[in-house]
């Protein structure tokens, strides 16, 4: 296996509500391979897929049971302290629940969390020891 992840589908509940919340909220583009039931958006070298909560775990064949922790997390690297607290910001209107607010960590970064609005959390974190290129990918 190559060492790659080309996409992360996470499970919605409400669809509408889950794209409304990455397209009009993040203002990330909808990607023209989106059709039916799945919404794709093209980030930097890899898709986050939108697929009804159900439907992905009759396809996964596994009982479709939400529970606490789900022992993943989606992270997004920022370019400094003050990008980080002005994402927590934003999502936080567009309905998102802050789960950890904007503070500095014991590694030496500075990081928040919060779940989208279908559950799934989400880290936004500032690492002085990494930098992000021109083009958003994280150098390490």
């Amino acid at each position: 296996m190559k060492p790659r992840i080309n996409i992360i589908t996470l499970g919605a509940e409400n669809m509408e509500r889950a794209t409304q919340f990455y397209e009009q909220g993040l203002g990330w583009q909808k990607s023209k391979a989106s059709s039916g039931d799945i919404v794709f958006f093209k980030l930097n070298g890899i898709v986050l897929a939108l697929y009804p909560a159900h439907l992905l775990a009759e396809d996964a064949t596994v009982p479709d049971e939400p529970r606490g922790f789900s022992r993943i997390t989606i992270a997004y690297n920022a370019s400094s302290e003050a990008e980080v607290d002005a994402l927590i910001a934003k999502v936080e209107k567009l309905g998102a629940t802050i789960i950890k607010p904007p503070q500095k960590v014991f590694w030496g970064g500075y990081s928040s969390y919060f779940k989208d609005t279908e559950g799934h959390l989400w880290e936004v974190a500032y690492s002085p020891f990494t930098t992000i290129d021109e083009a958003g990918n994280l150098v390490m």
